[in-house]
């Protein structure tokens, strides 16, 4: 996808997507975790541990081809992404506990995401293909944590500006990721159907395990209601653009960005119907009493 939509598009995008991040984002959501460390302990286990891990299993289960399958490990590595937090609004869950988490991992994802990477380039012999060296992996980040550290700047010395523009940054981000998937069918588009039929069940089946895993790991370690329905999306809604921009301007291998295209396809219907289920099946009418700080 060597266009303007990949060169020059794709970063802009992610930037814009990570500015508006930073502008929900505080010191204190850092100094939270003192509050919360059961919740932010178990969220991240689960995240870095649990998620890559279930991910290979799928891979494996589903015999995919070594790019596709690097393509999966990318976007199970990917941290969470800003539409986790439209969600647990959504379906009542602890919020701040989102922002915290989405802080934390941004930052753990520096080493976390490379490593991951590059163990799955490895084992599945794609590194005559594709490598993710350090120089890439400062590339990725200077345009992944810059734009976050100048949206909390904007936001602590203009917090009403950064109040009215939360929303409509979150449907640009949307948006966003609707091109992005567009533009790599498109681009794809003589292999859409083969795709579709190759990662379409494994990116299903791992958002669903992704968003249970979120929300039963997390109670069956003690944690409120209110933060497993937070820590559920934070897990299982991925930052899809971030595997998209690693996966075409970095590894520079379109193939390895259909996983998350696909994902970002489908992700939003799974996530709003995973809420329902939340809602009618797994919560009680008290979690959406206010969780202490």
């Amino acid at each position: 996808m060597d266009s303007a939509l990949s060169t020059v598009g794709l970063p802009i995008a992610l930037g814009i997507i990570m500015f508006g991040l930073g502008l929900s984002l505080t010191v204190d959501d850092f100094r939270r975790v003192g509050r919360h460390p059961r919740a932010v302990v178990v969220a991240l286990a689960c995240q870095l541990l649990v998620l890559p891990a279930v991910c290979f299993g799928l891979v494996l289960l589903f015999d995919l081809p070594p790019l596709l399958a690097v393509g999966m490990m990318l976007l199970a590595a990917s941290p969470g992404g800003t539409s986790a937090n439209l969600y647990s609004h959504l379906f009542r869950g602890d919020v701040a506990l989102n922002v915290t988490l989405t802080a934390i991992n941004s930052i753990i994802a520096i080493v976390s995401l490379p490593l991951i990477t590059n163990l799955a380039i490895a084992y599945f012999d794609a590194d005559n293909t594709v490598s993710l060296q350090f120089t890439k992996v400062l590339e990725v980040f200077a345009i992944v944590l810059l734009p976050v550290a100048l949206g909390m700047l904007v936001r602590a010395g203009r917090p009403d500006f950064a109040e009215r523009m939360d929303k409509p940054v979150r449907i640009a981000s949307a948006v966003i990721l609707a091109v992005l998937v567009l533009g790599i069918l498109v681009d794809q588009r003589e292999n859409v159907a083969d795709y579709a039929a190759r990662v379409g069940a494994v990116t299903a089946l791992f958002c669903v395990i992704s968003l249970a895993v979120g929300f039963l790991v997390p109670r069956w370690a003690g944690v409120t209601e209110r933060q497993a329905i937070a820590s559920s999306f934070e897990i299982g809604v991925h930052n899809a653009t971030l595997a998209i921009y690693v996966a075409v301007e970095v590894l520079e291998e379109t193939e390895i960005s259909v996983p998350g295209a696909v994902y970002g396809l489908i992700m939003f219907f799974i996530a709003a119907a995973w809420g329902v289920v939340l809602r009618r099946f797994l919560v009680r009418e008290t979690a959406s009493s206010p969780v202490d700080a």
